[in-house]
């Protein structure tokens, strides 16, 4: 038997651990509500007016102040290494970066080496990663080919090692063939995670880069040239066919044009279950920086899919728009597998759609319910790696900044200009992405017994972007010179005040590997799991297994919304070993607020869905 452990009086307890946010409005995505938010190790404990709390707990007064959910940003490339160099942004500086600007997990991706296994390089990224964040952070994982051996090894991650994704490449040398993509499709199904999709066609990218090198255009404007629309389109809509042959739900990263959002409705439309992506580059700048003079500035602007310059978008835009929520409003559930009710704005998990040349489209698709994730594909690259492609805009190391500005520019953009509400800029940058990574409500969602990550959004204060000021690495950033209307105060990570009234005060290490489960309710219904089970295809054991792998899961972290258990049934799971010596868990506490003032509350009854609302699979 262990021993017990001693309780610590209250007046010998550090304040670091309890903190108390006071007198703001709680923005979820359902709702905002005057209530003060109380945390205790890292964890919310209370939430209402007048809470009865210990002395000695930090008070932040948040009046006039929104209180959010941290953002999470599903996509980022820290410490890549691609086309011949690799992004200066590492782990610290990223998530350093990410939580000065009120993001609170990123989800990174292990791309592994020619020939590498998934495994390996897996272990890999852990290993660059656990002793480097300064947030929590999650894992994609990369397919670059097609084997026997990768799907094995996609198994392994599946169970073993809390991956519930994997991203595949249409484009660049390393794109898997269509019936590749087939095959990696039936596999995620099976396996119940997500299918991720860089979609571009990159055998007609070559064909055309080639045409315009021969015609001597080599600068930066031949990137958007040889990538147009169409060539996003076509990606687009044949990843959509070939997910739908074997039902597999499909998650298109980056979506960069109308076009493409275009084909991704049709496919909703005909029963295509899938999720769209875009980004803050799409939200707060455009393609005319491709035609700039200067190299470095129109190199630094060069993504994939790049941004669209096309100046007939505002129009088509507008008209997308309002076609899109008519024909959404009209779709029968049925037709996505949703039974008795017709789909509302809420309930679209179409792909997004992105504006080329204005960023209002996608703002407004965001605002309607068509567009579900904002990220930032932050892979940044100096001005003297872009020169790569100095001669050759092939060359040129594609990726941009974003981490740090996405909250800002997207408030800016959406909410500071009327298209956005204040809870759905939550669900874009942190719901949403909570629920498909299989994260909810442990993360986006200000709830009793999810973890305390939290932003205190002055919404009146002003900053202006700037290479000179940002906490990112990269000496270029493609937003330089805006303003936003919209500051992160205070940024709390796993309860710990990381952003003080403005000062950055992160902590090298302090993140987690967070583990994402396999069969997202928000992705796979209880209804379609029944449907999984009962396929007569040979797999039905491997299936039954997984689902008990995530419903013990699932237990685990329900159980943390209930405020009597003991200390250390409601501490967050971790997979990282035991600080180095003489560095501070600040998580750590024996003081129960339950225990010491044994006062009952309607909080303390359990229940089925959580606060902060129920996830629900859209399908």
């Amino acid at each position: 038997m262990s021993t017990p452990v001693k309780k610590v009086p209250i007046h010998l307890q550090s304040s670091q651990n309890r903190l108390l946010i006071k007198n703001g409005e709680v923005v979820n995505e359902d709702g905002i509500t005057d209530q003060d938010v109380y945390i205790e190790d890292g964890i919310i404990k209370q939430l209402g007016r007048n809470l009865i709390i210990p002395g000695g707990t930090r008070v932040i007064d948040a009046r006039g102040r929104y209180v959010l959910p941290g953002g999470i940003d599903p996509h980022t490339h820290f410490e890549f290494e691609f086309m011949g160099t690799k992004s200066v942004d590492d782990f610290y500086q990223g998530t350093k970066a990410a939580v000065a600007g009120g993001t609170t997990m990123i989800l990174d991706f292990v791309f592994p080496k020619p020939g590498e296994s998934l495994i390996d390089a897996f272990y890999e990224y852990r290993q660059k990663a656990d002793g480097k964040v300064c947030c929590d952070y999650g894992l994609h994982v990369c397919l670059r080919s097609w084997s026997e051996q990768v799907r094995k090894e996609m198994e392994i991650l599946c169970k073993e090692h809390g991956v519930n994704s994997f991203k595949m490449f249409m484009t660049y040398d390393f794109m898997l063939n269509d019936a590749e993509l087939y095959s990696a499709f039936e596999q995620c199904k099976k396996l119940g995670a997500l299918a991720q999709v860089h979609a571009e066609n990159g055998q007609i990218i070559a064909k055309n880069a080639e045409r315009l090198l021969a015609k001597g255009v080599t600068g930066p404007e031949g990137h958007e040239l040889s990538r147009p629309e169409e060539i996003e389109a076509e990606a687009v809509n044949r990843a959509c066919v070939i997910a739908k042959q074997v039902d597999c739900p499909l998650y298109i990263v980056h979506v960069m044009s109308k076009s493409a959002v275009e084909v991704l409705s049709q496919a909703c439309k005909r029963g295509t279950r899938v999720i769209g992506e875009t980004l803050v580059a799409a939200l707060g700048t455009d393609g005319s920086h491709y035609k700039h003079e200067c190299f470095q500035h129109s190199a630094g602007h060069v993504l994939s899919p790049p941004l669209r310059p096309d100046p007939t978008t505002p129009l088509s835009l507008m008209n997308s728009l309002a076609h899109g929520q008519k024909v959404y409003g009209e779709i029968e559930a049925s037709t996505i597998g949703i039974t008795g009710q017709p789909l509302n704005a809420n309930m679209i998990t179409s792909p997004p759609i992105r504006s080329n040349t204005d960023s209002s489209r996608l703002l407004a698709l965001l605002a309607s319910g068509v567009l579900q994730v904002t990220g930032s594909d932050n892979c940044t690259f100096t001005k003297s790696q872009k020169e790569l492609g100095k001669n050759d805009f092939r060359k040129i190391p594609n990726g941009v900044n974003g981490v740090e500005d996405r909250m800002s520019v997207i408030w800016e953009k959406g909410v500071h200009s009327g298209v956005l509400e204040p809870t759905t800029f939550v669900a874009v940058t942190s719901t949403n992405a909570a629920k498909i990574f299989n994260l909810y409500p442990r993360k986006g969602v200000i709830a009793v017994g999810s973890d305390a990550d939290i932003v205190v959004w002055n919404r009146t204060a002003v900053r202006s972007i700037s290479a000179k000021t940002h906490h990112q690495a990269v000496d270029f950033n493609i937003f330089e010179g805006m303003e936003c209307h919209g500051v992160p105060e205070y940024v709390i990570v796993n309860g710990r005040v990381c952003v003080d009234e403005g000062q950055l005060r992160v902590v090298e290490g302090y993140g987690r590997f967070i583990e994402t489960p396999v069969f997202a309710p928000y992705i796979y219904d209880s209804d379609k799991l029944n449907s999984l089970k009962l396929e007569k295809n040979g797999v039905d054991n491997e299936v039954d297994q997984l689902q008990r792998i995530h419903m013990i899961h699932l237990d685990e972290e329900n159980a943390r919304f209930t405020p009597t258990l003991p200390e250390s049934d409601v501490s967050t799971p971790s997979c990282k070993g035991a600080r180095p010596e003489g560095q501070r868990n600040m998580q750590q506490s024996t003081f129960s607020i339950s225990e010491e003032l044994d006062v009952e509350r309607k909080s303390c009854i359990r229940v089925r869905n959580p606060p902060g609302g129920k996830s629900s699979g859209f399908w």
